[in-house]
């Protein structure tokens, strides 16, 4: 489950240290406050879709910069109380994919973003997770190392989301700012899935197996 999450872009090797390290302390699960937070943050996935789902655009907006700032505090206190869990490893990105996939997915269903971006979006991730678990199964597993090309993915669909959501609600538009996103997470999108795919063909091969990177 880690390698998978590891290869989706969202556990980083300094979250895969921390769970391995909790895991050999005996903590495979505390219930600590940033956990809690970042539960409250999974929970409110179904509300931000529900919302979407009645054209409440500003409740969906209003709870993404919500859950956008949860993160950001759950993550603070972690690091800076010492309350980092191997549980916390697990939840914190799944709620944090699962928020953005979902977001892409309700947009582009709306018309608000282009098929083929959601499409190319989710199969990348799908792709991805395919990929480690057929080389888990085969007794081959994939090693990940974390790419910048994945980071800035992640960065530029959480504000082209922000965006989207932002003008939605507000019922305004800034300028060429969408379809710039739109375009940049396209390209991203591709040249991380390319990334991937080529790392992990190598590794299949026998190539750099301790080096494929990360989707």
């Amino acid at each position: 489950m880690a390698g998978i999450l590891s290869a989706c872009g969202i556990l980083q090797p300094a979250m895969l240290s921390t769970m391995y390290r909790d895991r050999s302390e005996g903590d495979y699960g505390v219930v600590t406050v940033p956990n809690v937070i970042t539960i409250l943050r999974l929970l409110l996935v179904p509300g931000v879709i529900y919302a979407l789902l009645l054209r409440r655009t500003d409740w969906a907006f209003a709870g993404f910069i919500v859950a956008g700032a949860s993160d950001a505090i759950d993550g603070f206190v972690a690091r800076h109380f010492n309350q980092r869990s191997a549980l916390g490893s697990y939840l914190d990105p799944m709620a944090d994919k699962l928020l953005l996939v979902s977001v892409f997915v309700m947009l582009g269903l709306m018309g608000e973003l282009p098929l083929w971006l959601v499409i190319a979006v989710v199969s990348r991730d799908g792709l991805i997770v395919c990929a480690v678990v057929l080389s888990t199964v085969m007794g081959n597993p994939v090693a990940m190392k974390p790419l910048m090309v994945s980071k800035a993915n992640t960065a530029v669909q959480i504000v082209l989301a922000a965006v989207a959501l932002a003008e939605l609600a507000f019922q305004t538009q800034y300028g060429p700012i969408r379809l710039v996103l739109i375009l940049l997470s396209g390209l991203l999108t591709v040249t991380s899935a390319a990334a991937y795919l080529v790392g992990w063909l190598r590794h299949m091969n026998g190539y750099g197996k301790s080096e494929t990177p990360n989707g």
